[in-house]
């Protein structure tokens, strides 16, 4: 249920919602986008396509050890996310890189990057020496 816009015009209310709407659209976006990346799989065959335009799934599967079914499955979450086109012709289907998804998760990791880019400098700054690891504590020998 919409909270009532007490003024009438109902205006605020609705660009609200439709903000509130994009906002969400988009971290389901970022999720899916993260989420295909983790695989390092996924990540390989991003990396296939970014050096060939246009592969074929046979193509695509050809280096990895795993069978096609397997590689479909990546596929499809790579498509899911937005990463990834394909078209058939024939009995051939082509996988294009598709890099919207990867440009909305940039922009929203160098929206971060000055708070690492901070922390990273201040370690840097600080001496070696007096970063202390913690050492597991040795276990006691039974006589």
């Amino acid at each position: 249920m919409r909270p009532r816009d007490d003024h009438g015009a109902g205006l605020t209310t609705c660009t609200i919602w439709q903000t509130l709407h994009y906002m969400v659209n988009y971290n389901v976006q970022l999720d899916r986008t993260f989420a295909a990346l983790v695989d390092p799989t996924r990540r390989a065959i991003l990396a296939q396509l970014e050096r060939e335009d246009g592969v074929s799934v046979s193509q695509l599967a050809r280096p990895f050890s795993i069978k096609l079914p397997a590689v479909m499955k990546h596929l499809d979450v790579l498509y899911d996310a937005g990463l990834i086109t394909r078209s058939k012709v024939g009995r051939t289907v082509t996988v294009r890189l598709s890099p919207q998804p990867m440009r909305a998760a940039l922009d929203w990791l160098c929206r971060y990057e000055r708070f690492w880019s901070a922390s990273l400098d201040r370690l840097t700054e600080r001496p070696m020496t007096s970063l202390t690891i913690p050492l597991p504590h040795a276990r006691r020998q039974r006589a």
